[in-house]
């Protein structure tokens, strides 16, 4: 049985999970949200970016349970003697890709699907020495002529990958259809609406999305089985699982980052609008002086005086991976309490404004401390400020961790990050022959990671502010009605 271990940004992760189902079921429960909500769930773009924004989560989400392998006692050991367990922390992803030659280092670099190094080595041959392409370690390995039998072997692999990942699609479609049908008179009827996207959702749009998705994955799957399929760096370390431990970094820093900076950004925001006078004078104060600090130089000022005190105290953490995640949550820390001043600055306008309506002075006028006058009247009412930013900021933030790890104040050396993986890919592209596929991967999967947010992120910021709605009369128009604008717009 392993030893289960719970790191910070870990607990934190799953912290998160639970507040995200927890406002899943207030958005059930209240008919205001969940309209502005089903809104966001027409938007076609937006509902297929959840989708790929859904793998990206179960893949951080796979790494982010850890645990320690339990060694085999010792020859000799009494029966009753402890468990001993392995210094080293895995995760169930770790797991998952232990059967592949994802998980199998190499000597150095190696080219894509290649069965042979990237650079030549001198072996002996016959007692001779002889300069060649060594044979891969795990790439490749399993072909006894590597020059003829490698693509042959490669197009079959990537073949069964496909059809795997068709297979997935077809029963995630057959899925759907069950799920629809209940509503409907039949299968065919179910199957015809999602066909003709005459669905609430954009069903068709969503599985269309899953099933490249699956086709993507199986094919790549199938290569894993036998080879690098986006090669290996300088280490000998697969690429492609390089990025796979890069996604939970990227999670953990756009997600902790946006929690952290909302309890200084929503109390001192709301606080300053409310009260205006000295307190509003005096939390502008800070939060002009904080922006006009380099946000390069403070947090890297931060991270240093953190890695100093990490430094100091090895006996706190029990493993490297124990130290590593400290550093990173308390980099997530940094990040949000030195970048909360553009959202401070929105709320604190937005609450310039509520304070004079009507409700907030018949409030007042009744005897309502201030403390419910912001939390039951002014807080609700800038949520909507408050969830686009935090949606916004996901992307930006990712990027930024991207920036910091380039410049060597970012994440820990011991830990992937899609920073890092720019960061070693700096003199690989100056190389001859150039080495290229460490900084097209990272940039792959930032691609699809920061594209997804931004187009869910901009259905949200449309479904929750007023001035943003749009105009959807194609439903109504297949429905037989005439095209009517939302009912929320302004006109």
């Amino acid at each position: 049985m392993p030893k289960f271990v719970f790191l910070w940004t870990d607990v934190a992760l799953f912290l998160l999970v639970a507040g995200v189902l927890g406002y899943a079921w207030r958005v059930r429960r209240s008919p205001a949200l969940r309209a502005t909500w089903a809104r966001v769930g027409r938007d076609a773009p937006a509902m297929s970016s959840a989708v790929i924004l859904l793998a990206f989560v179960a893949v951080g989400l796979l790494d982010s349970i850890h645990y320690r392998p339990q060694l085999p006692p010792a020859p000799g050991a009494p029966a009753d003697a402890p468990p001993i367990y392995a210094p080293a922390v895995r995760s169930a992803l770790d797991g998952l890709l232990d059967g592949t030659v994802l998980a199998r280092p190499e000597k150095t670099y190696s080219a894509p699907l290649a069965a042979r190094q990237f650079t030549k080595e001198t072996e002996l041959i016959d007692g001779q020495p002889v300069r060649d392409f060594p044979r891969l370690r795990s790439g490749g390995a399993h072909l006894a002529e590597p020059d003829t039998e490698r693509w042959p072997d490669a197009l079959r692999r990537l073949a069964w990958g496909l059809a795997g990942g068709a297979a997935a699609a077809l029963a995630g479609g057959v899925l759907l259809c069950a799920g629809l049908a209940r509503g409907r008179a039949s299968w065919r009827q179910a199957l015809a609406d999602v066909a003709g996207a005459r669905t609430d959702m954009p069903w068709r749009a969503m599985w269309i999305t899953f099933a490249l998705l699956c086709l993507v994955v199986g094919a790549v799957a199938g290569l894993a089985t036998g080879y690098h399929v986006f090669g290996t760096d300088r280490t000998g370390n697969d690429v492609l699982w390089q990025a796979l431990k890069s996604v939970r970094t990227a999670l953990v820093i756009g997600s902790l980052t946006t929690l952290a900076m909302l309890p200084p950004a929503i109390g001192c925001g709301i606080a300053a609008g409310y009260f205006k006078g000295r307190i509003d004078d005096a939390i502008q104060y800070v939060y002009t002086t904080l922006t006009s600090i380099p946000g390069v130089l403070l947090v890297a000022a931060c991270a240093l005086m953190m890695q100093v005190y990490i430094d100091s105290h090895p006996d706190l953490f029990d493993t490297s991976a124990a130290r590593a995640d400290l550093r990173l949550f308390l980099l997530c820390m940094i990040l949000g309490l030195t970048g909360w001043s553009g959202l401070c600055r929105l709320l604190r306008a937005e609450t310039l404004k509520l304070r004079e309506l009507e409700y907030v002075q018949a409030a007042r006028a009744f005897g309502v401390s201030h403390w419910q006058i912001m939390r039951r009247h002014l807080l609700p009412n800038v949520m909507h400020i408050v969830l686009i930013t935090v949606v916004l900021e996901f992307s930006g933030l990712v990027l930024y961790e991207a920036v910091l790890s380039y410049l060597g104040i970012g994440v820990d050396p011991s830990m992937n990050s899609f920073g890092s993986m720019i960061d070693s890919a700096r003199l690989e592209m100056s190389r001859d022959p150039m080495i290229w596929w460490n900084l097209l991967t990272a940039f792959v999967f930032m691609l699809a990671l920061v594209l997804a947010a931004n187009l869910f992120a901009d259905a949200v910021r449309e479904a929750f502010d007023p001035r943003a709605r749009r105009y959807r009369p194609a439903r109504l128009a297949e429905a037989g009605a005439a095209p009517v604008a939302d009912a929320g717009a302004p006109r």
